[in-house]
């Protein structure tokens, strides 16, 4: 369990008859990440520490600061289980992610694609923090609104955390399950974010990123519907201009 969240902590209080690990970044964990890099691009890594002695040097393959923790915990798990320090190094280094959670799709004329699951501004926050760091020229934020009741409760929300990205893409909002009885439209959101583009159709998105993108950028889908597509109608895109380029 994460030892530096306070929730955490309080809820494990009164459990006596299991045994509680656990990690963080602050000492007094059993389990500690330090002197963690996080240098840029799809990487970072980490010393671990078990009960304040030096266990092994992590390299991983996924970005962003958050994965630190996912990983640590990953590590007390396995070498709670018996794994050998060596198989655990070698599984966390050749794990590339979930689908879907900060997918790196490729790089076609010099502009990366990554696909990620986020549809709450806590989630999508991470992601584009994460995002920021890994030296890119510009980030791009594609982002499918997701349910028009959320959309609507949420929208200042989403609004902040968006603009945390260097260029903004809103979509349609899909409504799923639900009929558009709020009245709520994808540039009620698109309004709140300067500079952002409000675009209705993937056709739409993919033209306007693919002509817009540069050589160096980050272009991330963001959302749970169907935004994956867009990022792959991207990717396709790219790819052929850059074999007619070549």
């Amino acid at each position: 369990y994460n030892g530096d969240d306070a929730n955490t902590v309080d809820t494990l209080k009164g459990i006596e008859d299991k045994k509680l690990i656990s990690v963080g970044r602050n000492d007094g964990n059993e389990w500690v990440a330090k002197n963690v890099d996080v240098p840029g691009g799809f990487h970072s890594e980490y010393d671990a520490y078990h009960n304040g002695e030096f266990v092994a040097h992590v390299v991983l393959s996924v970005p962003g600061e958050h994965n630190i923790l996912n990983s640590l915990c990953a590590f007390a798990a396995a070498y709670e289980s018996g794994a050998e320090i060596e198989k655990i190094l070698e599984g966390l280094k050749h794990f590339g992610g979930a689908a879907r959670r900060f997918e790196k799709l490729g790089t076609y004329c010099g502009v990366t694609f990554a696909d990620d699951y986020a549809h709450h501004p806590a989630e999508i926050k991470v992601t584009l923090e994460a995002a920021k760091k890994m030296g890119y020229k510009h980030v791009w934020a594609v982002h499918q609104p997701f349910t028009f009741s959320r959309t609507s409760l949420l929208l200042d929300d989403f609004a902040e955390v968006l603009q945390i990205a260097d260029k903004c893409v809103i979509s349609a909002i899909m409504g799923s399950r639900e009929v558009n009885t709020i009245g709520i439209k994808a540039t009620d959101l698109s309004s709140k974010i300067p500079g952002a583009v409000q675009l209705d159709t993937f056709e739409e998105i993919c033209d306007y990123v693919c002509d817009n993108a540069e050589s160096g950028d980050l272009v991330i889908t963001l959302g749970c519907g169907d935004v994956y597509k867009v990022a792959r109608m991207m990717c396709k895109k790219l790819k052929e201009r850059e074999k007619q380029n070549a």
